[in-house]
């Protein structure tokens, strides 16, 4: 590693610089492996992915296998997905319902609470081998907020609610959308890869900078269509402008919007045709009963593409995106994203969702591939990093107040996070 610093960071003098080393250099990668991603609260998954005892997922959180899962009395536990004995995984389904976790390499059982039941030839064993000391290990710690799961490797971690700091408001605005606070991720997932570093596209989540060049196909689209993009006047009661970027604490930050792209739930603008605005106004209405005016506005009819340090994205727009991703390499990425909707939705409301969903963010729609495109082609110009040494990222800084959100202020949250906990580590 170099003594040269990561960013260079002086607001005095409206300079924010990034050093390109930290997006190609495969030894910051291995550096945040412990640093970044082993010291903070990592999403595991939505309460609604397993929704009875015995139902698991399992994935891989932080280079490790784990087993998203209900316990016997409906608890929700993340076990590392690794035999006591011999390290075999015990459980080899991306997901099911099981009342026991089997080995197959030697046969080693456990139940749905972890314990292990069953050893094959356990007499075998030495007189002091108890079953009791060979229960599946856990996450250090994990906890929920309004049904987003997450754990840590790090047992010294701040309370969750205490970590999401500012996050939690832009949590509550998505699940308010719910009349019973019930939000259910769609069955079905998508799963793609992207050949740049993983902090591209954290950056990239709430860039809305790159809005009218990367993505013009789309907003001709739109305006072919007939849809007016411009919200109408009185747009200050929900938002001083159009659309803020801000940091909300501890790395995470937003973009909050006046809706554009429409909304299910929006009153101004609907790309979802006349067939569907009786039941949007129902919606509208129970929002309204159900919060009040001004808070149904706010959660019906501004858009938030919201990062929860380091690598959660939660994009509530024309349909709600759930993004995780994981860095394989230096220069790349393995991206995994679901839909997310109110669980009382009805079977029209919820295709209307995921039309949005596939057309807009998934993976052949039309603002995945353009993104994808353009972050593979920064990541073949970093190449140039050693001679092309730093990045500007000083947009927004010459002003004393609000920060739009095509400024680069919730950029800077991220990477003065990033930066504070790899110095800290170092």
């Amino acid at each position: 590693m170099t003594d040269t610093p990561y960013i260079i960071d002086r607001p005095e003098d409206m300079v924010f610089r990034l050093n390109r080393r930290t997006l190609a250099d495969p030894a910051v990668l291995e550096a945040e492996r412990s640093a970044v991603f082993d010291s903070s609260w990592i999403y595991c998954g939505h309460e609604s992915e397993i929704g009875e005892p015995g139902d698991f997922r399992t994935r891989d959180v932080c280079g490790r296998p784990v087993i998203f899962a209900r316990d016997s009395h409906g608890g929700i536990r993340v076990f590392l997905n690794a035999c006591r004995h011999r390290a075999a995984q015990v459980c080899r389904e991306p997901c099911g319902n099981t009342r026991r976790y089997n080995c197959f390499y030697h046969g080693w059982s456990y139940n749905q609470d972890g314990k292990l039941v069953g050893v094959p030839g356990e007499d075998s064993y030495p007189p002091g081998f108890d079953k009791a000391d060979f229960s599946l290990a856990e996450a250090p710690r994990a906890e929920g907020y309004k049904g987003f799961w997450f754990i840590s490797f790090n047992p010294h971690v701040a309370a969750l609610d205490d970590y999401l700091a500012g996050a939690r408001e832009y949590i509550d605005l998505v699940v308010d959308q719910s009349p019973s606070g019930s939000m259910q991720v769609v069955e079905g997932t998508q799963e793609y890869d992207i050949r740049a570093n993983w902090k591209l596209l954290v950056e990239n989540s709430f860039d809305d900078y790159h809005l009218l060049t990367t993505h013009k196909t789309w907003l001709d689209y739109m305006k072919d269509s007939g849809v007016n993009v411009e919200p109408p006047a009185g747009q200050g009661l929900l938002l001083p402008s159009r659309g803020i970027g801000k940091g909300l604490g501890n790395g995470h930050a937003v973009i909050d919007n006046i809706n554009f792209r429409g909304r299910p739930v929006a009153r101004w603008i609907s790309i979802y045709g006349e067939d569907a605005k009786p039941e949007i106004e129902a919606i509208r209405a129970e929002l309204v009963e159900r919060l009040g005016e001004a808070r149904a506005a706010r959660v019906a009819d501004t858009n938030r593409n919201l990062v929860i340090f380091p690598n959660l994205v939660i994009n509530d727009g024309s349909s709600i995106t759930i993004r995780t991703f994981w860095p394989e390499a230096a220069d790349h990425m393995k991206v995994t994203a679901w839909a997310l909707g109110p669980a009382e939705e009805s079977e029209r409301a919820r295709a209307r969702r995921l039309d949005s969903f596939l057309t807009f963010y998934g993976p052949g729609g039309f603002a995945t591939p353009d993104d994808v495109e353009a972050l593979e082609s920064v990541q073949a110009g970093l190449a140039t990093w050693r001679e092309t040494e730093w990045s500007v990222m000083s947009r927004g800084m010459n002003k004393t107040g609000e920060q739009l959100n095509t400024d680069e202020e919730h950029l800077r949250a991220f990477w003065r996070r990033w930066n504070e906990l790899m110095i800290a580590d170092a």
